[in-house]
């Protein structure tokens, strides 16, 4: 699969190619005889950006990761359900069969999960931080990343400090929030994977097709994928497939370097994992060959 055929298909006009529920993993995502890389998980607990929260994350790296030469750098929203071997995005699955065949280069990634607060007494649930720290605007959940997670996580690796080779995703509130990060420091992230992004009014995010338009003399050096669908969610805080196709717009008329596939999934991973073997080749597909 392809994007540019693709898009060509998945206009609003155009009969889906899928239905909602036909969106199945290929050969990419599927455990190969290829060399296969480490994956780590630890819990980091010290946040002074968002105190009081704790939260876990992992850490790939691949079996072609050389020390003397700089690794590029993927860091997704909700690691937990994105390392998962046998979901629906299977990460570390993608990236080993994806940097063997030199489609994508030597790539170390890091999931973050959102963080929680501890439970305040006995029979109570910890209370989730993830829709404050994904869906607000302003640059608090790059700083995080940045100056606290990142620097823990990463230590001894050596990646790569072209914000060119760095890229951020996640689904839903986690898109938005890989959005904000790499708009507020594009010279941190540039390329951004964002699946069924929650651009609408929860802490404000509807906002965004308007501050693209207006960059338009000056667009940041981003590069975006997108991707949603047609039965996605429509509530109290609006419709995502319109607030995607805003998006979508916005990137074109500003002159960014984005691709928006829009197939008819509801609010789910099914869809984005379908593809996201061809996101990353897509994201990755003018980077130098190592």
């Amino acid at each position: 699969m392809r994007f540019v055929p693709l898009l060509l298909a998945l206009s609003l006009a155009a009969p889906a190619l899928h239905s909602a529920d036909d969106y199945t993993l290929g050969a990419d995502s599927q455990p190969q005889a290829v060399p296969h890389g480490t994956v780590r998980s630890a819990k980091f607990e010290t946040s002074k950006v968002f105190p009081g929260t704790t939260r876990d994350y992992f850490v790939y790296v691949p079996k072609q990761y050389d020390a003397a030469k700089p690794a590029c750098l993927l860091v997704f929203f909700d690691g937990g359900g994105i390392f998962n071997a046998t979901g629906q995005f299977r990460l570390p699955v993608v990236l080993d069969n994806l940097i063997a065949r030199g489609e994508i280069p030597v790539t170390i990634a890091v999931g973050v999960n959102p963080g929680t607060f501890a439970a305040l007494g006995a029979g109570a649930k910890p209370r989730s931080n993830r829709s404050f720290e994904y869906d607000s605007l302003g640059d608090a959940n790059a700083r995080f990343l940045l100056e606290e997670l990142l620097p823990e996580a990463t230590k001894g690796l050596n990646l790569t400090s072209d914000p060119a080779g760095r890229a951020i995703g996640g689904n839903s509130s986690g898109a938005i929030a890989a959005f904000t990060v790499a708009w507020e420091r594009p010279d941190a992230f540039r390329k951004v994977i964002s699946h069924i992004g929650s651009y609408t009014n929860i802490h404000g995010g509807f906002v965004y097709p308007g501050l693209i338009r207006k960059s338009k003399t000056a667009p940041k050096p981003l590069r975006v994928f997108l991707q949603d669908g047609r039965n996605d969610l429509d509530n109290l805080h609006g419709n995502w497939p319109l607030a995607n196709q805003d998006m979508a717009a916005a990137l074109k008329f500003a002159g960014y370097d984005y691709t928006f596939v829009f197939g008819d999934g509801g609010h789910s991973g099914k869809h984005g994992g379908s593809i996201f073997p061809d996101t990353l080749r897509w994201l990755w597909r003018d980077w130098p060959k190592q």
